[in-house]
């Protein structure tokens, strides 16, 4: 560990007990696998959203991770990383990888507890919100680039686009 020094402090109440109720609240399928991980499905706008949350009681810290219901053939793989890097320019929380094992795009975020008592509702409430919101951005752009053979910044352009107005 680096030469910072601090003193204990009671550790951050597990947020994935918050967690589970706000999921039954939006009446998502979940699991709650263990006191430190619980996996769940978000209906999202393009696909369903696989939901990922694991708890580290010993650092305070929770990691998130949002996949897509989406495989990246092996051919399309280095297209997509460039796509990922764009798309993570424009991020303010968060980033997007790629599983290295079946190639599915997922974003991830992790949140660090120690020093609070716990993590409030409103604020996880916020990390699902903003890692779907994210995902359904970007989701076009994964389909330009993966089906639509489109470059990633054609791709990222494309999905980039606001609409304003009616027509």
């Amino acid at each position: 560990m680096s030469g910072l020094q601090h003193t204990a402090q009671e550790r951050a109440s597990n947020p994935l007990d918050v967690l589970e109720q706000i999921v039954a609240a939006n009446e998502w399928a979940f699991d709650r696998r263990s006191e430190g991980e619980m996996a769940a499905e978000a209906p999202g706008k393009w696909c369903d959203y696989g939901l990922y949350f694991s708890w580290s009681a010993e650092i305070s810290a929770m990691h998130f991770t949002c996949a897509f219901d989406l495989k990246v053939p092996a051919a399309r793989r280095a297209a997509l990383y460039e796509l990922l890097a764009l798309a993570n320019e424009r991020l303010w929380i968060g980033h997007f990888g790629m599983d290295s094992e079946d190639g599915t795009p997922i974003f991830r975020h992790s949140v660090l507890l120690r020093g609070l008592s716990a993590a409030s509702q409103e604020s996880l409430e916020d990390l699902v919100d903003i890692a779907i919101t994210e995902c359904e951005r970007f989701f076009p752009a994964f389909q330009f680039v993966l089906w639509g053979g489109k470059s990633a910044n054609e791709a990222i352009q494309a999905s980039m686009l606001e609409c304003v107005g009616e027509a």
